[in-house]
């Protein structure tokens, strides 16, 4: 029967031509299965990062409320404002180290795993990513230091707090002056206004600017060194995500 051969050679042919897949079936379901559990965890430890941050901005509102409200509270409950804040980075910033270490591994699936599913085609950036996913996962580890998630947490989130806390502090020392000081009108006024209860001004202004130039510097120093989560793309690649 010729027209059933031609029929049956023109079938073979587009079975031929179809994509093969690039993984086993077995294999992809299971790291489907390892792709969709890590993307979870890291949502866990996201939201972990979003509660700390929360804790900081509320309790920030909460005393600059108190403190512009009564003219008898003293600025000293801005130094206690940025204790709290700077506690929350610290525990916010070991946070951040779990969440980037399990990020990782979401990252490397994504670009040797789910990438050529998704183009059809075969690995192109294999190195070693399976042994390094396979030893991660016998051994964790964090991928990036302390000084670096600190930085990070500064550039995204606490560097605009702090400095919103330090301008709130002298906006106080300025609407409400200590008992003594009727009004500031000039650096020496402000000098002396800072003192407080056992606090000499030198150390209220050290712990001012200290702050201060501490954030500046580690924010810009971890901004320029260091990748970050995203990387800028060019125009023709927003271009093609908005059209």
């Amino acid at each position: 029967m010729p027209g059933y051969d031609e029929d049956q050679l023109l079938l073979e042919e587009e079975i031929a031509a179809e994509p093969k897949p690039v993984y086993g079936q077995d294999y992809t379901t299971a790291m489907s299965h390892f792709y969709r559990g890590e993307v979870g965890r890291i949502m866990v430890w996201r939201r972990r990062l979003d509660t700390t941050t929360t804790w900081a901005i509320t309790s920030t509102c909460t005393i600059f409320t108190v403190a512009f409200s009564f003219k008898e509270v003293p600025h000293l409950i801005f130094f206690f404002n940025l204790a709290i804040v700077l506690m929350m980075l610290w525990i916010e910033a070991r946070r951040y180290r779990f969440y980037d270490a399990f990020r990782a591994r979401v990252r490397m699936l994504e670009a040797h795993f789910i990438v050529p599913v998704l183009m059809r085609q075969e690995p192109k950036l294999e190195g070693n990513w399976r042994k390094l996913v396979a030893e991660d996962l016998l051994v964790p580890a964090f991928k990036v230091s302390m000084f670096e998630s600190i930085g990070r947490r500064l550039k995204r989130n606490y560097a605009f707090i702090t400095i919103i806390i330090l301008t709130a502090w002298i906006t106080k020392i300025f609407i409400h002056p200590p008992a003594g000081i009727e009004k500031i009108t000039n650096l020496e006024t402000l000098y002396n206004a800072l003192a407080i209860g056992g606090l000499a001004s030198w150390f209220v202004a050290l712990v001012m600017i200290g702050t201060f130039l501490s954030v500046i510097i580690i924010t810009l120093y971890i901004a320029k060194h260091s990748s970050g989560e995203i990387t800028e793309v060019g125009k023709s690649s927003r271009t093609n995500w908005m059209s």
